[in-house]
């Protein structure tokens, strides 16, 4: 056993037992390359996206450009699940090189990151009951193609239609909830869209968290043009799921002299995630309460997924001086629409007693990112970052880890 392992064994939390299946809301799976080109009309198959071969090595071409949102898109080899942990806690021994943290494993050693029912007996081994099926490689795909927005409609349905075929949207067993992509950048292909999914038995939709792109300027996710998609997500109690994403806010760190493309790994110049971090969802969040989409759509429910959760905080302090300042614009207390229509999946990092002291503990999900490498290697063990008793009654616990996701989603699952 290295060095490394052996700090690892002395630190890690031990995680509480559970009487019951977790609900985790963020997993992920690695889609293959024909994810967003296997029901992609040939007309579009230069302004989708492609996979260009040369030699050994796989690239993806986005509205004719290399994306490396994703270095390598066929995922062979894949970072092993967790193995970044230490990095993210901040608790990496000393004298250890933060890149020797970095394991990775043959793809096709792990069925379950692409296919369903693999993935399903895995669940049974983490005891989970459910979990939100989430993107990888697509989280980079709406940005890399948004002046382009007839190829950014077409691209997205073809995922979603591969989506369903190969996870489901929502199978009978309620095991996983596969979540499609609602792309807004034209306002009636979202609602045909959402119109489609939800024909599909979707229990939860993906929009990124970002400005929307438009043909003349970029639009705000409050724009009153985007009110059919919320009404019919609001109506049919469908969630929407903001998820860490490519939201173009790579120009903020070029600004300073940063790079200005979205890479998943490498090295990069740490001011670029300082001056960056979770501003994308801070304002994407603030353009949805700001802009009245809860004032016009009250029951409409928002989860924000894989983005920390010390935004919130900024977020509130903001909101209150913009409600002192203009109080002739919100008709209703904008800190409570957040605490009422927001849900939101901190980093098992985070502080979550305050988080809860902040928004409520009802509101807080539990998302373990497997089988990433900077998520848990042991979804559940989640639990040994909530505080224990009598600070969190067991009560508390299974509200994160279970009962909130029920409310959030308003499917049955079994006890």
């Amino acid at each position: 056993m290295t060095a490394t392992q052996q700090e690892a064994q002395r630190t890690a939390p031990a995680p509480k037992p559970l009487g019951y299946r977790a609900i985790d809301v963020d997993n992920h799976y690695y889609e293959p390359i024909d994810s967003f080109t296997r029901y992609l009309p040939k007309e579009f198959s230069r302004r989708g996206v492609q996979m260009y071969q040369d030699g050994k090595r796989t690239w993806a071409v986005m509205g004719g450009r290399v994306n490396t949102f994703i270095p390598n898109p066929t995922f062979d080899p894949i970072i092993e699940p967790g193995c970044l942990d230490l990095l993210f806690r901040g608790e990496i021994p000393e004298g250890v090189d933060p890149a020797s943290l970095m394991k990775v494993d043959r793809i096709s050693d792990h069925p379950e990151y692409r296919n369903r029912d693999a993935r399903v007996k895995i669940l049974d081994k983490q005891n989970l009951e459910t979990v939100f099926m989430l993107p990888t490689f697509a989280c980079g795909v709406e940005e890399a193609l948004k002046h382009d927005v007839e190829a950014t409609m077409v691209s997205v349905h073809a995922f979603n239609l591969w989506l369903d075929e190969d996870w489901g949207f929502n199978r009978p067993d309620h095991r996983i909830l596969a979540a499609p992509i609602i792309s807004l950048a034209d306002p009636d292909k979202a609602v045909e869209e959402a119109e489609f999914v939800l024909s599909r038995g979707a229990k939860v939709v993906c929009v990124r968290p970002a400005p929307v792109p438009g043909v003349v300027k970029p639009r705000s996710l409050g724009d009153p043009v985007h009110d059919p998609v919320w009404a019919r997500l609001a109506e049919a109690g469908v969630p929407v799921v903001f998820h860490l994403s490519d939201s173009g806010y790579m120009a903020i760190p070029a600004l300073w002299g940063g790079k200005d493309t979205f890479e998943g790994f490498g090295k990069r110049d740490p001011l670029d995630m300082v001056v960056m971090d979770d501003r994308a969802i801070h304002d994407s969040i603030a353009s949805m309460i700001v802009h009245q989409v809860f004032t016009r759509h009250p029951t409409l429910k928002v989860a924000s997924i894989e983005n920390g959760s010390y935004f919130v905080y900024r977020l509130i302090k903001r909101l209150k001086k913009s409600a002192n300042n203009a109080p002739y614009h919100y008709k209703e207390d904008p800190v409570e629409q957040l605490r009422n229509n927001v849900w939101i999946a901190p980093y098992y990092e985070d502080d979550v007693k305050l988080l809860a002291d902040t928004i409520g503990v009802d509101k807080i999900l539990f998302g373990s990112d497997w089988p990433h490498g900077e998520g848990l290697a042991d979804p559940t063990s989640f639990t040994a970052d909530i505080p224990q008793f009598p600070e969190f009654s067991h009560e508390d616990t299974r509200k994160v880890m279970r009962d909130n996701a029920l409310t959030l989603v308003g499917t049955h699952v079994s006890a």
